[in-house]
């Protein structure tokens, strides 16, 4: 694929190198460039159009919505659910797994996604993004279930995020490596500008809320005290510290110059099992990682390994260059 190429000639190349690929794939993947493209509209104008702030309402895991966090969830829940490509649909703001009207047809793909991820920056114009996941249907159920959706990631058939930014970016896997595609605002196209990303595999940056330092357990406690130490330390080199409060600008920052993430278990949010989604943010962007050559992990486990227990279930993240993850990952296992 050369540079220029767009995402639609792109997803039309790799339906080619599939006997037997119906189209199907690269229909939905066109709804979800769609319904991300009317999102990038409406984050950009912002208060223009009275958008901003909060509304007012909690989603199933008690967080507070913002107004954008409805609209985006709305803007790619409809989009998707008439394209035909779907069975079924799951949100990080729904509740409950979305069911088609009976009148729509049904697809053989299953899609959940964080419509809005970081909408905790969007009234202080910080980057924000959409991330999402491809899954199978199982076949001949109209309706598929909660537990159709409660796949382990190594499951996916694809995942990506789009990010609202100084310029809209989506980077998409379907485990075949990772590719960035730019958004032409005078075309209305993404165009590849970012082939074959690899994250270095070392780093001297490291993202993490120290706020919760007291909390943590102790092999992250170790891990960033060593960071801390610099030169003078058992590491022997200087880092810098980064935190932006949202993950798709996180692990933007990772794919495009190395570094390592991490929203490790604490004793604070122990009981609710971590503070990241696994199915809308955990397993996809741990596909994306791990396809450019990183790894993902909770601690003491992959995170793409976990079979799902239920569909909002929360996970530790620790993500991000693969010797430093390592670091980390042999701190766990002691």
């Amino acid at each position: 694929m050369q540079i220029g190429t767009s995402l639609t000639h792109c997803l039309i190349e790799r339906q080619r190198d599939h006997a037997g690929a119906t189209g199907e794939f690269t229909l939905l993947m066109n709804d979800i460039v769609s319904a991300c493209k009317v999102i990038a509209s409406q984050v950009k104008k912002g208060n223009l159009i009275g958008i901003l702030g909060s509304a007012e309402t909690e989603n199933v895991q008690g967080e507070t919505q913002k107004k954008l966090d409805i609209i985006s969830n709305d803007v790619f829940t409809h989009t998707l659910m008439y394209g035909g490509q779907v069975a079924a649909l799951a949100s990080e703001e729904m509740d409950e797994v979305y069911h088609l009207p009976t009148q729509l047809q049904r697809g053989k793909y299953l899609c959940v996604y964080d419509p809005l991820d970081g909408s905790s920056n969007i009234d202080v114009n910080v980057t924000v993004g959409t991330i999402f996941s491809v899954l199978r249907a199982p076949e001949g159920v109209e309706n598929p279930s909660e537990k159709d959706f409660l796949q382990a990631g190594t499951e996916q058939v694809a995942a990506g995020y789009c990010i609202y930014g100084p310029s809209t970016i989506m980077v998409l896997t379907t485990g075949h490596g990772v590719h960035g595609f730019t958004l032409d605002q005078d075309i209305g196209e993404f165009k590849l500008t970012h082939p074959n990303i690899t994250i270095p595999e070392d780093t001297k940056e490291f993202a993490i809320n120290m706020s919760n330092q007291r909390f943590w357990d102790a092999p992250v406690k170790r891990y960033i005290d060593e960071c801390l130490a610099g030169k003078e330390g058992p590491r022997g080199k200087d880092f810098n510290m980064r935190w932006v409060a949202s993950m798709v600008a996180e692990v933007h920052r990772i794919l495009t110059r190395g570094g390592i993430f991490m929203y490790p278990i604490d004793s604070k949010i122990r009981d609710k099992g971590g503070k990241l989604r696994l199915m809308y943010e955990a397993n996809p962007m741990a596909m994306i990682v791990e396809q450019a050559g990183g790894l993902a992990i909770t601690g003491p486990d992959r995170i793409m390994t976990i079979k799902p227990s239920k569909l909002h279930q929360r996970v530790p993240v620790i993500l991000g260059s693969k010797n430093e993850v390592q670091v980390v990952w042999d701190y766990h296992k002691g």
